[in-house]
């Protein structure tokens, strides 16, 4: 009976996990993950991130302890764990699911792919989520998407449906923890905790309750922190899979619909936030698609015509400022802050972040990118490269959308509350002059506080000219020939076929 290695990755589960189950139909098996070096090193990885994944890892353990096994964990790089594995067993079967990762985990892949040809070990990748590998065109994509969203869930095996071993590896690359410490990990951060648990616990309470005005509350920073579903962390790690969080939701619309039907009063604001929601969820691979067709926009723009647009005009002190929340500009720090304490933030204000520092500040997304990236805790390299670009207008198909920082903050907390609670330098300013602290009057700095350029910096570039200059330039820009060519055919490779567009939940 041959050897079987599951190669757990962004998938740390073993409920509806495909490969766990083929691979215990085949013969014994080893649950392997490996703390990666060139990962655990890499500039859109942080200790926030580490620390969900052990929390991750800690239940996926008790988890295959349930069955009667354990989780191998190795330190280093996977071909030498497999390299070390071959050795002690000799041949086995290479079970994992897709991956739609960074460059690093790409070329990874392509390494293991060529390791396991040379060494006659045959690997098995299984579809996690929707992302098509291979795909020609769009045509049909969202279609092949509900296919495979419906397809039956995978049951976890039981303890007498598995079987597991657990060879004798070489101590180097046994799992130092000491090694894998961050300072960023610990502290007063108010951060998701990761885990299969957590992730099922807020599942339901967004179906019982928090997502009821999910469509209207999505926006505000304020309502959103409880009406969103807060699961993309999840997803990301892969504590729950899209097909069970696709089918729970689209089954309790469902039921709402027949009751409805048969004259039952349902709850306002329901049947259309489950609408919004499920059409998230396939937003989320829509996203990860373009990742997955067109690697390289991790680095370079979608749209060439946007080379030099912004690269040669960097600015480092006023990046710094938005890297900090010091820029002056209430909303745009009070999100920055609360971002760098929780590790997430609403789509809207994610949007209005990457679109201040991209066109206010007229710095390349690149920097920004890897910032953002590691304090999302729910960083989805598919999501996070597409959504940057677009929020940036170098994707060239996109509608350029140049957030008013002021304008958000009256229509996203017109009561002040979310600037004051986390831009606490402004806590005494009245509601009229708590958008434009600049203004204040020497007196009425004395009289609310908030000394401007001391206690609170003065807006770090003016509003109205940046936003002109930013506009007349991106206008040009796509108004030429070369522009609206390269859009027909971005458009064609990478656009959705249906109308509207959302990502970041």
């Amino acid at each position: 009976m041959q050897f079987q290695v599951v190669w757990f990755k962004k998938d740390l589960r073993i409920s509806d996990h495909r490969p766990l189950v083929n691979a215990a139909e085949n013969g014994p098996v080893l649950a392997l993950y490996v703390y990666e070096n060139r990962l655990l090193g890499a500039e859109d990885f942080s200790g926030r991130h580490l620390k969900f994944l052990n929390e991750c890892i800690a239940e996926l353990q008790a988890g295959l302890k349930s069955l009667g096994g354990e989780l191998t964990l190795h330190r280093g790089e996977v071909i030498d764990s497999l390299q070390a594995i071959l050795q002690e067993v000799g041949s086995f079967h290479l079970w994992s699911h897709e991956e739609t990762g960074n460059d690093l985990s790409y070329q990874r892949d392509i390494e293991i792919g060529k390791w396991c040809e040379a060494n006659g070990v045959l690997w098995t990748e299984i579809p996690q989520v929707g992302v098509v590998r291979r795909l020609e065109n769009r045509d049909g994509w969202s279609a092949r998407w509900n296919s495979r969203m419906s397809e039956p869930l995978t049951p976890c095996p039981s303890p007498d449906e598995i079987e597991f071993f657990a060879p004798k590896i070489p101590g180097d690359l046994l799992q130092d923890t000491e090694m894998l410490a961050f300072p960023e990990a610990t502290g007063t951060l108010d951060l998701q905790r990761g885990g299969r648990s957590h992730a099922l616990r807020l599942q339901e309470s967004f179906l019982e309750s928090r997502g009821q005005h999910y469509q209207k509350e999505m926006s505000s920073p304020l309502s959103a922190e409880s009406a969103c579903s807060r699961l993309s962390p999840y997803l990301a790690f892969g504590c729950v899979s899209m097909r069970e969080l696709y089918q729970t939701a689209r089954d309790y619309r469902t039921e709402l619909y027949e009751l409805k039907k048969e004259g039952e009063t349902i709850a306002p604001g329901w049947l259309g936030s489950l609408k919004s929601y499920l059409g998230r969820l396939r937003w989320h691979c829509h996203f990860m698609q373009k990742l997955e067709d067109e690697p390289s926009i991790e680095f370079r723009n979608f749209s060439r015509s946007c080379d030099g647009l912004r690269e040669n005009e960097w600015n480092q002190e006023w990046h710094e400022a938005w890297c900090e929340g010091r820029t002056g500009y209430p909303m745009i720090d009070a999100a920055m802050r609360y971002l760098q304490h929780t590790g997430w933030i609403n789509f809207r204000m994610r949007a209005m972040l990457v679109s201040f520092s991209s066109y206010h500040l007229w710095n390349h997304w690149k920097k920004p990118a890897h910032h953002l990236a590691r304090l999302f805790t729910d960083y989805e390299p598919g999501i996070h490269y597409s959504q940057i670009q677009m929020q940036s207008g170098v994707t060239g198909i996109n509608t350029v959308r140049i957030y008013s920082p002021i304008k958000q903050a009256e229509d996203q907390d017109p009561s002040g509350d979310f600037i004051r609670r986390w831009v606490p330098e402004l806590e005494g300013v009245p509601v009229p002059l708590l958008l434009k602290p600049e203004t204040l009057t020497f007196m009425e700095q004395s009289l609310y506080g908030c000394r401007i350029g001391k206690d609170y910096p003065a807006p770090i570039v003016d509003h109205s000219s940046a936003y002109h200059g930013a506009r007349t330039r991106m206008y040009q820009l796509r108004g030429s020939r070369k522009s609206r060519e390269e859009a027909a055919h971005i458009q064609a490779k990478h656009g959705s076929r249906k109308r509207g567009s959302r990502s970041w939940r």
